[in-house]
């Protein structure tokens, strides 16, 4: 049974592979940038019936969550592992080949860390140095930061290589925890965190990164370092999977949260929400830029459901997050300025302004006959510009 999918350069070839590991303890490598059949007419390219792995591995059994990323900041991408006995391992890919382009090697371990409670998430945050911090959640909204302390320590050894020199892989508790508030209704409460939340060009040089939490009993928390709290959201909702989207397109990731029972939640950075309800309860959920259609990449939410389906909203983008009215849009529009001149209307008289939309949206046959909005509409935006909807549902049953 697998319990972790993923796509990385876990070799650090500079290429991604699809990493899949079993319950049980194996890690497969996929190559599926290998030729494939001719393109549909949709283009789409259509893969071999069976993939077969390139590389097959036995690490320690009971995996639960799995991250690929640069852990330590040597710009070199780690394997790191969590497990259903609050363990977390930390893997990196060793060459035994030159071929840049053939897979050869083997999976070392470089650490292992023993946790105080369940691991449910892995993710990695900017420290306030700015290099980055592997973080692991725990229950109760907390979270620990694992110390890559390996450079200092003894040299990798082969996961599985010495089982008869236990001493090898000894537990070493390199864990530094935080807990985010002081009340807590459920201390065993599931807890799941993203991190390295993208805030346009604002985040260069700005030292702690940002960091979300959310927990089963409806808590929802942005931070900002270890000591930051930038705001918190209570739902009357059970939350279950965490992840960051930009879908306003301004470099600033949101948040999204999404519950057992379908109900979607995207919170940006100034804590304004935006509400979406899926269909069906819920089994599993991701966000991400996927390429559904026209071969490019665009914010999409997937959804699995109980009864075996899964649901891609593709194209997902929102005009704007935070609440506006239809006077701030149209003074942003140079043309709405000249239009006023012409009819007369100071631009700082908001009154006459507002009587004038009020009466082309509503009333236009009571205006003049001889008026020049008759022929120029300056309120000729559309309201429901404003209220952006999450559209394009792609359903496989």
């Amino acid at each position: 049974m697998l319990t972790c999918v993923g796509v990385g350069d876990v070799c650090n070839k500079g290429k991604n592979l699809a990493v899949a590991v079993s319950a049980e303890g194996w890690f497969h490598l996929f190559d599926l940038t290998s030729p494939s059949k001719h393109p549909d007419a949709s283009g789409h390219h259509e893969l071999a019936e069976e993939q077969k792995p390139v590389f097959k591995q036995h690490i320690p059994a009971n995996t639960k969550v799995m991250l690929i990323s640069d852990i330590d900041g040597d710009g070199k991408c780690e394997l790191v592992v969590g497990y259903t006995d609050r363990v977390v391992r930390a893997f990196r890919w060793e060459d035994l080949s030159e071929n840049s382009d053939h897979v050869c090697g083997q999976l070392i371990l470089l650490k292992k860390w023993l946790l105080e409670g369940q691991v449910d998430s892995l993710s990695v945050n900017p420290g306030p140095d700015g290099l980055p911090e592997m973080m692991v959640s725990q229950p109760g909204c907390g979270y620990a930061i694992l110390l890559c302390t390996w450079d200092s320590e003894q040299q990798p050894t082969i996961e599985g290589r010495d089982r008869s020199s236990p001493s090898r892989e000894a537990p070493l508790r390199d864990v530094i925890l935080h807990q985010t508030s002081g009340r807590i209704h459920n201390k065993n409460v599931s807890t799941h965190l993203i991190g390295s939340i993208g805030r346009g060009c604002s985040s260069v040089g700005n030292g702690s990164g940002l960091f979300a939490l959310c927990t089963l009993d409806g808590t929802l928390k942005l931070m900002e370092g270890a000591d930051k709290l930038l705001w918190s959201v209570q739902v009357d909702h059970q939350l279950f999977a965490l992840e960051k989207l930009d879908v306003t397109g301004n470099g600033h990731e949101e948040v999204i949260a999404c519950a057992w029972d379908g109900q979607t939640y995207i919170i940006d950075h100034n804590r304004t929400v935006a509400r979406f309800q899926a269909d069906e309860n819920v089994s599993a959920f991701c966000a991400g830029l996927y390429a559904c259609k026209q071969g490019s990449n665009s914010p999409c939410l997937v959804y699995v459901s109980f009864s075996q389906k899964i649901y891609i909203y593709w194209d997902v983008q929102l005009e704007r997050m935070e609440s506006t009215n239809l006077l701030k849009i149209l003074e942003s529009d140079p043309e709405f300025g000249s239009l006023l001149q012409e009819l007369g209307v100071e631009k700082s008289d908001v009154s006459s302004i507002q009587d004038l939309i009020y009466k082309t949206l509503y009333f236009p046959e009571k205006l003049q006959p001889n008026s020049p909005l008759q022929c120029q509409n300056p309120a000729g935006t559309n309201s429901s510009a404003h209220h952006t909807v999450i559209q394009n549902p792609l359903q496989d049953s």
